[in-house]
């Protein structure tokens, strides 16, 4: 027993070490095992092992042996370390290769980045693979979003002082059950539940997106989300994606992939270009919810585009800054700038998927953001600080 146990931890030891000499474990490979071994030398020992180098047919045989030896969750790591290390992001070019990488968002983030040198032949690849993970994401992220943006618009609009003709019946006589008084047979309703006033837009939503190369993941979870609120008939989302240039994407909600395609990752900012073009539509202040997804890196006219953001403010629309929308945890920011953003009032923070759709129903519900964020364990950029992490 003792004697398997130690074998085993010397088998661990050779894998996590690597090198045909065995680094002083003792321990020989075999089988399954050598293949893990030369697997993983081939990405993370190359300069000995001779590596992937630039051979796709290699490539692709490695990237089929990795998703046999190892969980999906793993692989994912290491297609991303290949792309980093070993500069293979030319390889993403070859429908061969695409069809035997396991696809995740920091892939889309690579294919985006990538569509505009992309060979037509490889563009049809390129979207299937896009498309597996945008369905996949969709799956996870449409239930909550609906429910949180849809429960949160029912409890905004409640009418508690409502005219006759616009009384709930069976929400006050349920509410009012308890003050019924069996010598007049009857309920004496003293809490009145109206039906809401209904308005062309209860809520207004813009989605401001930067689309420079740092935000690339953000990119994708928020051209997702926007897809998701531009389907719920009771919001109208407008889709904005920026660099130097802005491009409304609004008419491509309907497919997000689409929309997706229609994003170009990398280049400059320009943020307060992006901010009038999105101020252009607010029509209704108090009933728009504003979200800038954006690292606050301005490449144009900073001094412009904080007075711009005080006068949206002031104007009465609900500005929310994240400096990113992901699961990669603290972001790389302009601390000067958020820190302007969060004295106006619009504090600064980076916010997970998962999260996001609790914080639109903050916002519809006009509820203090800094203090949700605080709630949910989210440090925000305020006054005096430098740093600014996402929840954990």
């Amino acid at each position: 027993m003792a004697e398997n146990l130690e074998n085993e931890r010397l088998r661990r030891w050779r894998l996590i070490l690597g090198s045909q000499e065995a680094d002083g474990t003792g321990c020989k490979l075999t089988g399954t095992d050598a293949k893990i071994d030369k697997s993983l030398d081939a990405l993370y020992d190359s300069e000995r092992s001779g590596g992937l180098g630039s051979s796709s047919p290699k490539v692709a045989r490695w990237l089929g042996d990795i998703r046999n030896y190892f969980p999906s969750s793993v692989v994912k790591v290491m297609q991303q370390d290949a792309l980093e290390r070993l500069n293979l992001r030319q390889m993403l070019l070859q429908p061969e290769m695409l069809s035997a990488v396991e696809p995740d968002v920091h892939l889309v983030a690579d294919l985006l980045s990538l569509s505009s040198i992309m060979p037509e032949k490889t563009k049809d690849t390129a979207r299937q693979v896009v498309r597996r993970v945008v369905e996949e994401l969709q799956r996870k992220l449409t239930n909550p979003t609906q429910q949180a943006v849809m429960g949160s618009l029912n409890r905004a609009i409640r009418n508690r002082r409502p005219r006759h003709h616009e009384i709930d019946w069976n929400r006050t006589i349920r509410a009012n059950l308890k003050h019924y008084q069996p010598e007049y047979r009857t309920i004496i309703p003293e809490v009145r539940i109206g039906y809401g006033r209904k308005r062309s837009n209860l809520r207004n939503i813009i989605l401001c997106i930067d689309q420079s190369g740092s935000m690339a993941t953000s990119v994708v979870y928020a051209g997702i989300f926007g897809a998701v609120l531009a389907s719920l008939a009771a919001i109208q989302t407008r889709i904005v994606v920026f660099d130097t240039a802005v491009v409304d994407l609004t008419d491509e909600a309907q497919d997000p992939v689409e929309l997706l395609f229609g994003t170009q990752l990398g280049g400059g900012t320009d943020i307060n270009q992006a901010l009038a073009y999105c101020q252009s539509f607010i029509q209704q202040p108090q009933d728009t919810i504003l979200v800038l997804i954006s690292d606050l890196y301005e490449g144009g006219d900073r001094k412009q585009m904080l007075k711009r953001v005080a006068a949206i403010l002031n104007s009465g629309v609900q500005l929310v800054t994240l400096l990113a929308l992901n699961d990669e945890g603290a972001p790389m920011y302009d601390h000067r700038i958020a820190e302007e953003f969060a004295l106006m009032g619009s504090p600064a923070f980076a916010c997970s998927p998962d999260k996001f759709p609790d914080l639109m129903a903050a916002a519809i519900q006009k509820q203090d953001i800094a203090q949700w964020a605080a709630a949910n364990d989210i440090v925000t950029k305020r006054h005096g600080e430098s740093r600014v992490r996402s929840e954990e």
